[in-house]
């Protein structure tokens, strides 16, 4: 597949506190070379010359030399947290911001969706909306008409299309103002967390058009969402930015299982030593709680589909009764999955690990607390430790077009078969 966007070394900077270089004649000199003589901004210090000084703390980075390349029909999706440069980039593929150094070189028409509504007139109605944005497209009259009908359909606000817009509420808006990117057919379509705000319905619909607008029409997406979910399964490649820079680029589900790893870190387990108050009492005392996907380290994600081992170190202080650990699992809610327990042992007075085992496909993508009670002869309970551990099922669901969220605390994994039958309809002859 041919190249049809092309990012080579784009860096953006801003200067905090100052709208201007500080002087009116700096301004003048910086638009007359910026704008009319089509150089480069005179101010600007390329971040790859050995003189370039230290920044300041007035300057604030907000992309240092991206460079990737996006195949026709290719649906990248960005991630990466709040201010790492996401919405930066996209408006300076837009050509709605000028980059502080770099090129970009792409073909073909691009639609950009990267606010609720982006190139609408309040004042107009839908329908001069619709007309308005297809001729900013390059399109004419007879070529908007054609797709109208389509384009109304799919945004369900048929009722309301002579109304302004300015009288729609934020999810109508965001259905027509997707609707007519989607269907105004672009080279290169661009959307920036604009999902958020419709309903799971609509935002399936939407993910489902962009993912035929990619395989079946060949057209190239761009796509910035937070949920891990949709990145996944509309995605061919992903790309992470971090602080203005690329961290990794590549294959959709690794990117966005070390993206997701990279902030729980650490979150599934806890040790206690001398430096760390160890909870327990006269009986036990509790020295480290890990929950993992088996076979993996802490670090890395579970999904519905991973066995998740429970792993429970312990110190007993006393002897001659029978142990039991018992953990209860339940929802962020509070609501309880279930309870299980340990085989008893003989209490003596040394370390013991215990090792749980829950199934694979069987949670609900959620997050988790585990509550731990030691039972002393199955009866008494000498030691109780609630809300002990957290975790989340994170739901990273390939080849299916669904992507709502899956209703019910558990998800187990039923056999469903098919099985064609022929019906035979009774003739009777007169």
């Amino acid at each position: 597949m041919s190249t049809v966007l092309e990012v080579e070394n784009i860096s953006k900077y801003y200067q905090l506190g100052m709208t201007g270089s500080g002087s009116i004649k700096k301004d003048l000199q910086r638009w007359w070379t910026v704008n009319v003589l089509g150089r480069k901004e005179p101010f600007f210090n390329d971040p790859a010359s050995a003189d370039l000084p230290k920044p300041k703390n007035d300057i604030l980075w907000a992309l240092k030399d991206v460079s990737f390349e996006v195949k026709q029909g290719e649906v990248l999706g960005i991630v990466g947290s709040n201010g790492s440069g996401k919405s930066t980039l996209l408006k300076i593929l837009s050509r709605i911001v000028r980059p502080s150094s770099g090129m970009v070189r792409g073909t073909g028409k691009i639609n950009s969706l990267l606010e609720i509504g982006t190139g609408f007139n309040a004042d107009l109605t839908g329908r001069e909306n619709i007309f308005m944005s297809g001729y900013f497209l390059g399109m004419n009259k007879q070529e908007v008409q054609q797709r109208f009908d389509a384009i109304v359909d799919f945004s369900g606000v048929e009722r309301f299309i002579d109304t302004p817009v300015k009288r729609y509420s934020t999810g109508m808006y965001m259905r027509l103002a997707f609707s007519v990117a989607a269907h105004l057919e672009p080279d290169i379509l661009i959307v920036d967390e604009v999902l958020a705000v419709g309903d799971t319905e609509f935002q399936t619909k939407c993910l489902t058009k962009m993912k035929e607008a990619s395989h079946v029409h060949g057209r190239t997406i761009l796509f910035v969402s937070h949920d891990a979910q949709a990145v996944a399964n509309l995605c061919t490649t992903a790309l992470w930015l971090q602080q203005g820079e690329i961290h990794e680029m590549g294959a959709t589900n690794r990117v966005v299982g070390n993206y997701l790893s990279s902030f729980r870190k650490g979150e599934h387990s806890q040790t206690w030593d001398k430096n760390n108050p160890t909870p327990g009492n006269e009986y036990v005392t509790i020295n480290r709680i890990e929950i993992a996907a088996f076979g993996e380290s802490p670090d890395h994600i579970i999904t519905v589909h991973d066995p998740i081992q429970v792993d429970i170190d312990l110190s007993c202080w006393c002897e001659g009764f029978d142990l039991e650990v018992c953990l209860s699992l339940h929802t962020e809610d509070g609501v309880c999955v279930f309870d299980m327990g340990s085989p008893n042992s003989k209490a003596e007075i040394k370390e013991f690990r215990y090792t749980m085992l829950i199934p694979g496909n069987l949670l609900n993508d959620n997050c988790y607390t585990l509550s731990l009670v030691i039972l002393k002869n199955n009866t008494q309970s000498i030691f109780e430790f609630p809300e002990c551990a957290t975790f989340e099922v994170q739901d990273l669901r390939e080849g299916m077009t669904y992507f709502g969220q899956w209703n019910g605390i558990i998800r187990p994994q039923v056999k469903v078969e098919f099985a064609a039958k022929e019906v035979y309809k009774q003739i009777t002859l007169t």
